[in-house]
């Protein structure tokens, strides 16, 4: 029990000092917070219970989802029909199209439909664990091939989308610099966003709500304006109206369907500024594949005009004056820093996968946390003035080391979170007040143990040192087995369940080394200075 090495004494006084250091931050006011260096702006974020903040139920589109699974089809189709090898493999189809809610067109050699099934069957494929397939395929009136997606491929779809809608709007939201949001599936088609501190929703609104789905497709030189302005378009092509404020007077382009490149393509994505005209602007890099298609497009249709179209809406749609090879382009339209700067935030996170629409929008207040906070502060209070009491009442000298250790352990508990930029919800005020109310059992057994072996006519020495020693072991397997399930609540638990589980695996952690190691530093040098011939526990 006396060897306790100074250079262990040295690294535990470190630790606890940094963790008085790093913890204090977390109580000071937000412009002293301010005025503080930069190593020591770490601080405990407060959840949306506590901080307020703005929670928005989103719903998707099923009927867009249904759309842009045909959309897709059809592209799946017009590749299979091409052929691996050459133009000699290739499958002449005709009248395509995709309306009625299923995929339908022409195989114009007999010869060859048998051969044009099996490869949609390659393309296509079993809707997960229900035996059957996500799409059926009938030959109709023996020459055309007719596709329909089928209930369990359409269920496929939907949860796939959105669980795709989930992580893509979880990159959003965190590229606005906020902290531990709470985002999380509700039944089938559901998604609700939480964002603390964040008291407009509109800013999340214009972020979250932005499908960001982005195409570059050629202008149809061929339409008619007059016949576009009746709604006739020539076969392969659809009228396509610009963005709000966009257009220079024109409402609308006849476009063909055909996608060159899509924003599955892009690399990057900033917000930039024009640099003759000093406006803002989004700069696009492509990846490799997107960089080799977006330059064969603009050599291939030089003096043609192409158009930019996000979520449907023509940004813009000027003509190539020669080919593009740098692999990158800028959207340009009645941006600001704001609106271009989540515009690019949206597109470097990928489309959404479905339009989601707001259906529930609330901003919870602040007052209303602070309340809570108020409680759970005094609940903290009392917890731990009854802890110090009762340890200093039972164990004496022994319980005074208790104390201090149960008071470091609440400073190393926010200074760890703080440096993890953990969030404190009002379930976690609860897993903090536990843990205070439990971090003295390990000191309980120890000096229980210490009891006996006095008891058993042990020596000081030995029994201080038989009471660690023995105690150690139990305390250890007891709290492997509390960090364990707390580990699995985070791991499976969403919003409050995971800021309960953060702070009760940190609280476990610390009671830890706080009650076995920073009291037996403690203990070791009052027997080494005062060498008690009896100790009254």
């Amino acid at each position: 029990m006396l060897d306790f090495p100074r250079w262990k004494t040295i690294g535990i006084s470190i630790i606890l000092l940094l963790g008085i250091v790093f913890s204090i931050p977390s109580f000071l006011p937000e412009k002293t917070f301010n005025s503080l260096p930069g190593i020591l702006q770490t601080k405990v974020n407060l959840g949306l219970d506590l901080a307020g903040g703005s929670h928005l139920l989103l719903e998707a589109d099923i009927a867009d989802l249904r759309k842009t699974q045909l959309d897709n089809m059809e592209k799946t189709v017009r590749a299979a029909m091409r052929g691996s090898t050459g133009p000699d493999d290739d499958i002449a189809i005709g009248e395509l199209s995709n309306s009625g809610g299923r995929i339908s067109f022409l195989v114009r050699d007999l010869a060859k439909l048998d051969e044009a099934r099996e490869r949609l069957f390659r393309e296509t494929g079993g809707a997960s664990m229900t035996g059957q397939r996500d799409w059926r395929i009938d030959i109709v009136d023996s020459t055309r091939i007719v596709m329909t997606p089928t209930s369990a491929g359409q269920a496929q779809a939907v949860a796939h989308a959105m669980d795709t809608a989930r992580d893509i709007i979880d990159k959003r939201v965190n590229e606005l610099g906020t902290r531990e949001p709470t985002i999380i599936r509700e039944g089938n088609d559901r998604v609700v966003v939480q964002v603390p501190g964040l008291q407009n929703p509109q800013e999340l609104k214009d972020l979250i709500g932005k499908t960001a789905r982005l195409e570059f497709r050629m202008v149809d030189a061929n339409a008619d304006p007059n016949e576009a302005a009746a709604g006739r378009v020539p076969v392969g092509s659809e009228i396509v109206p610009y963005a709000e404020g966009e257009g220079s007077g024109a409402a609308f382009e006849v476009l063909r369907r055909q996608v060159m490149i899509s924003g599955d393509q892009l690399l990057d994505a900033q917000q930039s500024f024009d640099p003759q005209s000093n406006q803002p602007v989004v700069t696009i890099r492509f990846d490799s594949a997107g960089s080799n298609a977006f330059a064969k497009t603009t050599a291939q249709n030089v003096g043609k005009r192409f158009a930019m179209v996000l979520d449907g809406r023509v940004l813009s749609a000027p003509s190539i004056n020669e080919p593009i090879l740098g692999g990158s382009a800028q959207i340009s339209g009645s941006f600001s820093v704001s609106s271009a700067n989540a515009l690019a935030i949206s597109l470097r996170s990928g489309a959404l996968p479905v339009k989601m629409q707001v259906v529930e929008e609330r901003t919870v207040s602040p007052e209303l946390g602070q309340d809570s906070i108020e409680k759970g502060i005094l609940a903290g209070i009392i917890a731990t003035v009854s802890v110090l009491t009762l340890m200093l009442l039972v164990y004496g000298r022994f319980g005074v080391y208790a104390n201090l250790a149960l008071v470091f352990n609440v400073f190393l508990i926010i200074a760890i979170m703080a440096a993890f930029n953990a969030t404190l919800t009002l379930p976690g005020i609860a897993g903090f007040v536990l843990t205070v109310g439990a971090a003295v059992d390990a000191n309980v057994l120890i000096n229980e143990r210490i009891r006996e072996e006095l008891k058993r006519g042990r020596r000081p020495f030995q029994a201080v040192e038989l009471g660690y020693t023995e105690a150690s072991r139990a305390i250890f397997d007891a709290n492997v087995t509390n960090v364990i399930a707390a580990a699995l609540m985070f791991w499976f638990g969403s919003g409050p369940i995971k800021g309960f589980a953060v702070v009760l695996t940190i609280g476990i952690v610390t009671s830890v080394f706080t009650a076995v190691t920073v009291t037996r530093m403690f203990v070791a040098h009052w027997l080494r200075t005062k060498r008690p011939t009896a100790i009254h526990i």
